[in-house]
């Protein structure tokens, strides 16, 4: 004869008392109320009671009070985002997000470019691998200079009308240097020169 697992009843969770938690609900939700139920005004506790709206954050700090390793971090971030917009103006054929990461005379030039695209009735559809680094900055700290080995896995050309796929293939590496700049605000990348192979 065998031994046969049974099986127990499953473990219910212990009931709590509904009027206790609605008292505890209330008590908690009142807590951020003013003390005047008509006033309308959220004050959570430890805040000002007086009705002066928050300071504004303070503007962003100049780059030279900003420590190396932070700076290169803010850097290559921007430059990824700069990577991500690009890739995906030119899937859209609207460089209209491209001012948010690029300045002039690349904000142009790629602007164009897009517009040409547009105009011939094209999508471009590619996938980028990046290995960006810093590897030098201007001396009065409002440029930095990225390096980036950037591989093309694949980029296609598509008919804008019928979707079909007209052109392209595999890509290949070549290496990028660019401009990022600082323009008071933020960064963006200014300028972008392709190389030789990586």
């Amino acid at each position: 004869m065998r031994a046969r697992l049974v099986r127990s009843s499953p473990h219910r969770r212990p009931r709590l008392r509904t009027t206790a938690t609605l008292a505890l609900l209330a008590a908690a939700s009142l807590s951020a109320c003013g003390d005047e139920p008509s006033s309308g005004t959220f004050k959570p506790n430890g805040s000002l009671a007086s009705g002066t709206p928050p300071t504004p954050p303070t503007a962003a700090r100049p780059p030279s009070t900003i420590p190396t390793p932070q700076l290169d971090q803010t850097v290559l971030t921007r430059y990824r985002e700069y990577q991500r917009v690009f890739k995906r103006v030119y899937e859209i054929n609207d460089p209209a997000e491209l001012g948010a990461v690029a300045m002039d005379p690349l904000l142009t030039q790629v602007t164009k470019d897009v517009e040409r695209t547009r105009a011939k009735g094209e999508i471009w559809r590619f996938t980028n691998v990046s290995n960006a680094k810093v590897y030098a900055r201007a001396k009065d700290g409002m440029t930095v200079y990225v390096v980036d080995c950037l591989r093309t896995l694949a980029g296609y050309r598509f008919s804008a009308k019928t979707g079909k796929r007209i052109g392209g293939g595999p890509g290949g590496a070549y290496l990028h240097r660019s401009a990022v700049r600082y323009d008071g605000a933020t960064w963006k990348v200014s300028e972008t020169i392709r190389d030789d192979k990586c």
